[in-house]
């Protein structure tokens, strides 16, 4: 990983900095691509990061570049072969996509050895959906949530 590149869990997060993320969260151009778009309490936050300490197959990441905060990574159903993946920049960075989507790339197969990892993209969100391709993500099937199409990659360890 980018020397530069640093992972906070969110379980070590200060009371500030899990702040910082739920205002990231909640901002209109995050929360528009999220499944849920409704606001999130500082409470319903809190509670969730509480519920990661004794989470086996959940991480949550702020990441920071330089000493500066990013955005957020995540992994969701963590197990032997694979895991959900999510990721949102800083509303306030960016071009950092690429950053993020790397540090998936590198934690997922490096870290939790998995040999898939999922995404999930509105199919609304082109520059997302677009980024996902350039990493080599196949589309692999599609959905609706929220009444809007989902299109459903994968990334293979040995495609990257």
């Amino acid at each position: 990983m980018d020397v530069s590149i640093n992972l906070i869990n969110f379980t070590d997060l200060t009371l500030d900095e899990k702040k910082m993320v739920l205002s990231w969260r909640n901002h209109p151009d995050i929360k528009q691509w999220m499944y849920n778009t409704n606001g999130i309490t500082i409470e319903n936050h809190l509670s969730f990061i509480e519920t990661l300490k004794n989470s086996k197959d959940k991480q949550y990441f702020i990441v920071k570049k330089d000493n500066e905060y990013i955005g957020v990574i995540d992994f969701t159903n963590i197990n032997n072969d694979s895991t959900d993946m999510g990721i949102y920049a800083n509303p306030l960075s960016k071009g950092v996509g690429k950053i993020l989507l790397e540090t998936i790339s590198k934690y997922a197969f490096k870290e939790l050895k998995v040999n898939k990892v999922f995404a999930e993209v509105f199919s609304e969100n082109i520059k997302a959906y677009e980024l996902y391709k350039k990493f080599n993500f196949i589309e692999f099937d599609k959905k609706i949530v929220n009444n809007k199409e989902v299109i459903c990659m994968e990334l293979k360890d040995e495609n990257r």
